[in-house]
């Protein structure tokens, strides 16, 4: 550092370095109020063009994740709804299943039997409604259609899902009106047969959407979890340390009335030069 001689007033070398010192003071003061009013150490690449990056990268990584997530939410209402229309068609069969049992016993004549078959006739059309409205986004549900669910932020993060393996209609399930014949006992037995089957197919299914609902449980947790540790590295390296940027800027301003004050003196020390003409 240069120190200027008090006799030689032409530049005033002292004025120009506390000039500097109070310059770099305001800055590095403007630095520290800027975080204290916007909660971020990295205001621009240039505060920290490494830091920036990482920042950024774990930002959009964090942005990434919180839309998986709500994609895993979905899922598991759509599921839901699925797994929902699934059980209103299991009771159906279950009552079928005690219409057609009644049926196969030789007690019943030829109007209780056909009362019977009213009532199947319209099971049946009851249950290819609940296939056809059990939609989710205009989706339908119980058709056997794969499905792609993005539960991560990579391209690599899907998981497959059918919903159902086949069709859930009374056709494929084969308890259409005309695979139901309850005109006798030997017919009705026939027809329990595929009313159980119908069941069992179902039932499977039902399962079958509860293992995926367990699937997607566990990915919303992981995918939780890694939200806040994701966040919680930005954090540390994007967010302004309050404590400490507010004990620095106090230092400044300290720094900022001493400087200011050393510069007042060093304008003012050449006058002695005065003294030498009195």
């Amino acid at each position: 550092m240069a120190f200027g001689d008090l006799s030689r007033i032409g530049g005033n070398i002292q004025a120009m370095q506390a000039l500097n010192s109070l310059n770099r003071i305001n800055q590095d003061l403007g630095i520290r109020q800027l975080r204290l009013a916007t909660g971020k150490r990295i205001n621009s690449a240039e505060d920290d063009a490494a830091g920036f990056v990482i920042s950024k990268t774990l930002q959009h990584r964090a942005g990434g994740l919180a839309v998986a997530l709500s994609n895993v939410g979905d899922a598991k209402s759509m599921l839901a709804i699925a797994e929902g229309g699934l059980d209103s068609i299991l009771d159906i069969l279950e009552t079928m299943k005690e219409k057609v049992t009644q049926a196969a016993s030789d007690t019943l004549g030829s109007t209780e039997r056909n009362a019977i078959d009213d009532e199947l006739d319209a099971l049946t059309n009851e249950i290819d409604d609940i296939v056809d409205e059990t939609t989710f986004n205009g989706i339908s549900l119980l058709s056997g259609k794969q499905l792609t669910i993005q539960t991560g932020e990579a391209t690599t993060d899907s998981l497959f899902m059918t919903v159902t393996a086949a069709d859930h209609d009374s056709a494929a399930l084969g308890v259409i009106d005309a695979s139901i014949d309850t005109s006798s006992a030997a017919n009705a037995s026939t027809a329990l047969s595929r009313v159980n089957t119908a069941i069992t197919t179902v039932k499977n299914s039902i399962a079958n959407i509860g293992s995926y609902q367990a699937r997607l449980s566990t990915k919303e947790t992981t995918l939780t979890n890694a939200i806040t540790n994701t966040e919680a590295s930005r954090s540390r390296i994007a967010d302004a340390d309050f404590a400490k940027e507010q004990l620095e800027a106090l230092k400044l301003q300290i720094m900022q009335q001493t400087a200011t004050s050393a510069l007042a003196q060093a304008n003012s020390a050449p006058q002695i030069v005065l003294s030498l003409f009195g």
